[in-house]
């Protein structure tokens, strides 16, 4: 007689562990990549921040080595000539307004 099994048994006996198995091991793998996106995350930052260092640095040194020191004398000499220009035109405006006061005054005066 050969032996039977009840699907029951069947179900308890090796069904149940094996569903609880493969539930653990999912959760296993879950928790897994939860924490390596979040490692690969920090990683991103860190590795973005090392740019951004990098490229300040970067720019310190090519202002230092590519801009000659004559086209920087040059550019300031104009900047200054422009400057004074500037401010004689505003000292015109003003002298002409201040005799333009005057000349109202004495007009006032006269009447």
């Amino acid at each position: 007689m050969p032996i039977q099994i009840e699907p029951t048994w069947w179900i308890t006996a090796i069904e149940a562990p094996i569903v609880a198995a493969l539930f653990w091991m999912i959760h296993g793998l879950r928790k897994d990549v939860n924490d390596r996106i979040e490692r690969g995350d920090q990683r991103d930052s860190d590795a973005l921040s090392r740019t951004r260092e990098d490229l300040a640095q970067f720019k310190i040194e090519v202002a230092r080595t590519y801009v000659p020191l004559s086209l920087i004398r040059d550019l300031d000499r104009r900047i200054a000539d422009h400057l004074v220009r500037i401010e004689e035109k505003i000292d015109g405006v003003t002298r002409a307004g201040i005799a333009v006061a005057q000349a109202a005054r004495r007009m006032e005066d006269r009447e």
